[in-house]
């Protein structure tokens, strides 16, 4: 769940008035398999919105591109709106069998998807034949997309989360931007200084709803050197000293120093829309958050920077990873198996094309420079050229990430059923952010009760 550029795009389609359904992305694979003159018909999802013009041109391009080169291929592009970014959303569209040939999900969508019936298989058609980088893609995103050693999808994009903070704001409350929080107190000593400005600053923001707040909670718990689920993955792990510390964090901001804003039950549009604005300190995010803040929320590159993530008494011992990838419809033929690699490695795993096409983003203002998406392993040949394309095309400062970057905290996965137990999560993070008088221990008692029966529901 970072901020892909398509895929957080599709957010808005609602707004735009697109008025698409869920039955206007339902795909029968046997409808698809050829075209006039025996092409090969895909559809794929997540195609960006209207309202998102430059974007929209691009993906058109590069359809278009795609299809001269490969004259046998047919794609066609499917906007489902909020679905592609909206967890619930995508949940029903999967249940409802409405899913594209090709369809976009979560690193923590494969147990959801596998148990819907609905993924294909792809083991023996993902190789450099269909996919000519596909020996530089790092094998741990390989494997986040694989189950009793098949794989079930193509890694699309991958991220680490770190604290994401305005210099500008840093500036005006008295704080070098240079030296942002290393750990949680200071963010909350930060904070309150940042919140002094008034004129309804918050300054640290947090995620509460949409599955959205579980996200963030594990992540601040990763920093505390916690873990959602014991080893074993069958109990949960979070009621504890670590997990109280978290939402005590938190409470502290949002009570003690009213430091976090009135307005909670943020998702995640809500908090960037705030943060373009001017009306955020601080937030925990990915690189490309200010991404977004800038191409979607008209923000500025400029007033962004980025550094790890915190810890409680020194360095985080860890922070949340993950990341996106499209899945294949079962029942699909061959034929469209591989017309779909290719299709992929033509958007996503190509340096200098699709989201890596860096010379035209650059003149297009979308940034360049981003140490994400991270798909490829260090030293490869493709991240070799990823690299060398983005330094020579780079448009934003990259001294405003060279902390993130010279400070790597551990990356550690997302728990086995994520998208469910961030569910279950976002009750404590909006019950800690919503009411004063909130039992941090009875919130951890209650939500780990409920992810013990969620998980002893599906052993």
């Amino acid at each position: 769940m970072s901020v892909p550029q398509y895929r957080k795009a599709a957010a808005l389609a609602l707004a735009a008035g697109l008025g698409l359904t869920l039955a206007a992305c339902s795909t029968k694979s046997d409808d698809a398999t050829s075209a006039a003159g025996g092409k090969v018909t895909i559809t794929v999802d997540c195609q960006p919105v209207g309202s998102q013009k430059e974007l929209l041109k691009n993906w058109n391009d590069d359809v278009a591109e795609f299809q001269r080169q490969n004259p046998d291929i047919v794609v066609k592009s499917v906007s489902v709106g909020e679905q592609c970014n909206n967890p619930p959303d995508f949940t029903a569209r999967l249940a409802g069998g409405t899913v594209t040939d090709l369809f976009y999900g979560y690193m923590t969508d494969l147990q959801q998807v596998l148990d819907s019936g609905q993924a294909m298989d792809i083991t023996e058609y993902a190789n450099k034949d269909t996919i000519p980088t596909w020996d530089s893609v790092d094998p741990a995103l390989k494997e986040v997309f694989s189950d009793g050693g098949k794989l079930y999808a193509v890694p699309a994009k991958n991220y680490s989360m770190g604290l994401v903070y305005n210099k500008v704001l840093f500036q005006q409350a008295g704080l070098d931007p240079n030296t942002p929080p290393k750990t949680w107190p200071e963010v909350r000593a930060a904070a309150k200084k940042i919140s002094a400005l008034g004129n309804g600053i918050a300054g640290y923001s947090e995620y509460s709803a949409g599955n959205t707040g579980g996200w963030h909670f594990t992540s601040l718990l990763y920093s505390q050197g916690g873990q959602v689920l014991t080893e074993d993955g069958k109990k949960a792990d979070f009621n504890n000293a670590m997990g109280r510390q978290v939402l005590q964090n938190l409470k502290d901001m949002r009570y003690g120093d009213n430091s976090m804003g009135s307005r909670q039950l943020l998702q995640w549009g809500d908090l960037l829309t705030n943060a373009a604005a001017g009306k955020v300190g601080m937030f925990i995010g990915a690189p490309d958050a200010t991404q977004a803040i800038v191409s979607q929320f008209q923000g500025r590159f400029q007033d962004w920077a980025m550094a790890p993530l915190p810890g409680q008494d020194g360095p985080a011992k860890a922070t949340l990873g993950g990341g996106e990838g499209y899945f294949f419809k079962k029942g699909l033929s061959p034929d469209q198996v591989k017309a779909g690699l290719k299709w992929i490695a033509y958007q996503k795993l190509t340096p200098g094309r699709g989201q890596f096409d860096y010379v035209r983003a650059k003149p297009q203002n979308y940034p360049v420079g981003l140490p994400q998406p991270l798909l490829f392993a260090n030293g490869s040949d493709a991240q070799k050229q990823e690299l060398e394309l983005r330094k020579a095309n780079a448009n934003v400062d990259t001294a405003n990430f060279a902390l993130f970057e010279a400070g790597p905290v551990p990356i550690k996965g997302e728990p086995r059923n994520a998208q469910a137990i961030y569910a279950v999560l976002d009750a404590a993070m909006s019950g800690v952010l919503t009411n004063p008088n909130a039992n941090i221990d009875a919130l951890l008692k209650t939500a780990g009760d409920k992810v013990d029966k969620l998980l002893a529901a599906e052993s």
